[in-house]
């Protein structure tokens, strides 16, 4: 799987990689966070677990997310706001609970490290991953892993499961969001491209999971459209 998408010695050969994003779905509104991150951009570092996302509409903030620590900051590096141990933040947060916008930076920051690095995620130190039974989906027989996190990696669920195609490709990814009420969801990726010898995905597609392990095929939770990667 990490072959087909371009290797990890080409991977670990870069340190950042950075895109444009657009986002949708009906998971900003329940949040109170509709335009925030609409139209974007990101940054994740591939090495250690660091992101930022920027601006933070309406104003041009930008934020600098690790597990640890959370912060808003203005373009000379003032803090706005400060979030520590984020993650225990979200105690008793449900699907419809509002976030403040370092909560959004906390959610979008994982999430969008988990994302982009994916697969190469799964061959850090301290992710466990096995194959389990295969699954048939859209005409074909997708391999499966299961794949368990430490708890040094901020990520939706500590268990989440990875789907790949006979070339290889990444075609879903199945998780529960513990900070929003533990709801199933499942990631689906699009229109893959090459960016510098690394197989990236244009578009990825968020929907509800259910109990059969089927997806519903609506609401979009979240809508992911990605352009202008870069490696560096």
């Amino acid at each position: 799987m990490i072959e087909a998408h371009g290797g990890r010695e080409r991977f670990n050969s870069f340190a950042t990689l950075t895109a444009k994003l657009e986002q949708g779905g009906i998971l900003w509104a329940l949040k109170g966070k509709t335009d925030v991150l609409a139209h974007a951009n990101v940054r994740v570092d591939l090495r250690e677990e660091r992101v930022s996302h920027w601006p933070f509409a309406p104003t041009s903030r930008h934020s600098v997310f690790t597990p640890q620590r959370v912060t808003i900051e203005e373009e000379d590096g003032s803090i706005t706001e400060d979030l520590s141990e984020p993650r225990a933040s979200f105690a008793g947060f449900e699907m419809e609970t509002h976030w403040s916008d370092a909560q959004l930076a906390y959610f979008a920051g994982y999430t969008m490290w988990t994302y982009l690095i994916s697969p190469f995620l799964l061959g850090r130190p301290g992710v466990v991953a096995r194959e389990i039974e295969s699954w048939e989906e859209a005409g074909e027989n997708w391999h499966r892993l299961r794949v368990e996190f430490p708890d040094s990696i901020a990520t939706h669920s500590k268990v989440q499961d990875f789907y790949f195609d006979d070339k290889g490709l990444l075609r879903r990814h199945d998780y529960e969001v513990e900070i929003q009420g533990n709801n199933a969801a499942s990631r689906y990726l699009f229109e893959p491209v090459e960016v510098q010898g690394i197989t990236l995905y244009s578009k990825m597609r968020i929907v509800p999971n259910t109990p059969s392990n089927i997806p519903l095929t609506e609401p979009y939770i979240v809508t992911i459209d990605l352009s202008d990667y870069r490696f560096e």
